[in-house]
């Protein structure tokens, strides 16, 4: 076991690293700081993130300026309607040699990578965005009947439009559960407005620096997962997810007659780990119940969903999210 003056030295050398990778990021990407640290939290966590919002909000921004502040290397696919599972893991082809003996080569899709954003993922049909799920899950995909392993580190950085819904297809719910967290970005605020107006209609364009490694990444997530954490905090993650499954013994009346579905055990893995995450984004040395009020709603939002009767009344997921936390804590709701 290591010794935890050692683990505390890690800890703080990690802390100032990622400080200077929050610093680059949001030379480019102006404003969101909370957009910022769960993104970030996803590679911490060596998760995927599924980034929420409306066309012209910096998604496609953010991403491509986290591949270059974490040193990773970075594909984009755009997904479409006519997409297919082999324009994302690859295919064999047919090559002649200079003797005419012919044989078949693999060629990699650009799913053979560090970070890939999945642009638009659901305007692709189920049968492509199945595509992911083994690479997803178990980092590898499995093509022509070989097993071919990704890179690592490997994560999905897949953005959504909310309100745009012609033309395209839900991700299921198998999929869903995959991401670690959800990214919800609005609109800026007026004073962050303006910032992204200064620096982003002048000559100069703002250049961000890479702060870290593919093998850097590597070793904090591993660091990550030494943190201690506090058996009031371990109780409080199970407390709540288990709190948002109807069939539970003692769960609430409101979410018995709300939620069709509650979260799964990967529910509980991710807040174990996103806590730490947000601990160590905050300077500190372990997490504790404000972590895990403030990571419910990213963590448990897509892994969960209200019955027919609940959406006809107009009821919300945060909004009960928020209640049970607070309840459990006695708190006030998260921000």
């Amino acid at each position: 076991m290591s010794d935890p003056a050692d683990l505390v030295t890690e800890i703080e050398a990690l802390e100032d690293k990622l400080s200077q990778a929050k610093a680059s990021i949001t030379r480019r990407f102006v404003g969101q700081e909370q957009v910022v640290d769960l993104t970030l939290t996803a590679l911490l966590c060596g998760g995927h993130a599924l980034l929420i919002g409306l066309p012209g909000l910096g998604k496609t921004l953010l991403i491509e300026t986290l591949s270059t502040v974490m040193g990773l290397d970075g594909n984009r696919i755009q997904f479409t309607p006519d997409l297919m599972p082999a324009d994302i893991l690859g295919s064999e082809v047919l090559d002649t040699d200079e003797t005419g003996r012919r044989s078949f080569r693999f060629v990699q899709g650009p799913v053979f990578c560090q970070l890939l954003m999945a642009d638009e993922i659901n305007r692709a049909s189920p049968r492509t965005q199945s595509a992911l799920l083994q690479a997803m899950q178990e980092r590898m995909v499995s093509v022509a009947g070989k097993d071919r392993p990704l890179d690592a580190p490997f994560h999905v950085l897949a953005t959504q439009n909310p309100i745009e819904q012609e033309g395209t297809y839900p991700l299921p719910e198998a999929q869903l559960d995959r991401f670690l967290v959800q990214v919800d970005v609005d609109y800026p605020d007026r004073d962050t407005e303006r910032d992204i107006l200064m620096a982003t209609t002048g000559v100069d364009e703002q250049t961000v620096t890479q702060v870290f490694g593919p093998g850097e990444l590597l070793a904090a997530q591993t660091l990550l997962r030494r943190m201690p954490v506090g058996e009031s905090v371990v109780e409080l993650i199970l407390d709540l997810v288990r709190a948002f499954r109807p069939e539970e013994p003692g769960v609430s009346e409101r979410v018995r007659e709300t939620v069709a579905w509650g979260p799964g055990p990967r529910a509980s893995q991710a807040l174990m780990m996103t806590v730490r995450a947000r601990a160590l984004l905050q300077g500190r040395l372990a997490p504790n119940a404000e972590d895990v009020i403030s990571m419910a709603r990213p963590v448990l939002s897509h892994r969960m969903a209200l019955n027919f009767a609940a959406r006809a009344r107009g009821d919300s997921l945060t909004s009960l999210i928020d209640a049970t936390a607070d309840a459990l804590t006695g708190t006030g709701a998260a921000a």
